[in-house]
């Protein structure tokens, strides 16, 4: 086969998403297809070109995946001349992708990670005017008419068929994680009660909910602790988040990192009492899944597809508001925990199940 996939971010760009494509084009290089990935040149030290493990990476000079949409077009154009079809993911490199493969006459695959819909007009941390361009940017991608659309969960393959997408043309395939990077780690937390909040700087994330849920519990309990590792950027976020904190006047009860290699992480999660999730929905979530695979309680929303991928021990935000969180705390420091049926979502079975999907695509 030969493959040409279409990425916002690839390799060495850290993320869940990431790596899961990472080695998904690297075991089908190893069998002996032909990867091209086209992508965004997202820093100064990756090569304009680079063959990495036997993929062809071609990377786009341009500084964020907005400008990707527009730039990377032609290059698509000629890399998908003697592709058998492209896959993409959304949602920025989706727009060329479809463009690139209509012109060519090429079959475009598109990885769905989450649909919000109208979600985005309730979120906080956005202008209304943001919200809005969003929601239409979601709604036009949705009306694209992709070959096949590949969700990552249950909760997302529904979303999708609910916005539109016929149901025989949607599979579900799971994220996966290696769990040989996580079977070396134990969880030993330290003698006072700590929380741990590990994310990207989302406007989904609901980090001002739990901000003022952890408030409100930390003021009925000493010697606790929020650990939250956060990113600083985007810039204005992690700034509107600096001044709920002080705000809220709980910097003192906050242990704030930034930028932690993997193994420092997964080290300040296993050395938490638990770790938690507070997100307004998931597509998947990656964190949720980690926490599982290293044995660490967790507290979460059941929002989106966590229902779905949260299990051990855990405890279920019951309403994502500031009593809620302070309640769910509240009940994790009394080790009230609820056990649920361990999931695996293993990276080994995500890769078999794409490489099956590839193989269905030439019948």
């Amino acid at each position: 086969m030969n493959i040409l996939f279409v990425l916002d971010h690839f390799h060495p760009y850290i993320g869940g998403a990431e790596t899961l494509f990472k080695n998904l084009t690297i075991q089908l290089a190893q069998q002996g297809n032909n990867v091209t990935v086209v992508t965004t040149k997202h820093n100064k030290q990756v090569a304009k070109k680079e063959n990495y493990k036997g993929v062809n990476i071609i990377r786009i000079n341009c500084f964020n995946r907005y400008l990707f949409t527009l730039f990377s077009i032609f290059r698509i154009m000629r890399e998908s001349k003697n592709c058998d079809f492209i896959h993409t993911t959304s949602y920025n490199s989706a727009i060329p992708a479809f463009i690139g493969g209509k012109l060519k006459g090429k079959k475009v695959i598109i990885t769905f990670h989450e649909v919000w819909g109208e979600l985005w007009k309730k979120l906080p941390f956005a202008s209304s005017l943001a919200k809005w361009g969003y929601y239409h940017f979601e709604r036009f991608i949705l009306g694209l008419q992709f070959f096949r659309y590949i969700a990552v969960s249950d909760y997302t393959k529904n979303a999708l068929i609910k916005a539109g997408i016929p149901s025989n043309k949607v599979i579900r395939i799971y994220n996966g994680i290696n769990y040989n990077e996580f079977e070396h780690y134990k969880h030993q937390p330290t003698e006072n009660f700590s929380v741990t909040y590990f994310s990207r700087l989302g406007i989904s994330k609901g980090i001002d909910i739990l901000l003022e849920g952890f408030k409100q519990f930390a003021d009925n309990h000493t010697n606790v602790t929020l650990k939250l590792i956060i990113p600083k950027y985007p810039k204005r976020m992690f700034q509107k988040v600096n001044k709920l904190i002080d705000g809220l006047h709980i910097r003192h009860k906050l242990s704030l990192k930034h930028s932690l290699i993997f193994d420092k992480l997964l080290k300040e999660i296993t050395h938490s009492h638990c770790a938690i999730i507070t997100s307004h929905s998931e597509g998947f979530c990656f964190a949720a899944a980690e926490t599982v695979a290293l044995g660490v309680p967790l507290i979460s929303s059941q929002n989106g597809a966590l229902a779905e991928v949260v299990s051990g021990k855990m405890i279920a935000i019951e309403e994502l508001n500031a009593k809620g969180v302070c309640n769910a705390l509240g009940k994790a420091y009394n080790e009230e925990w609820v056990d649920k049926p361990v999931k695996k979502f293993t990276l080994q079975q995500s890769i078999a199940e794409y490489i099956t999907f590839y193989k269905g695509l030439q019948v």
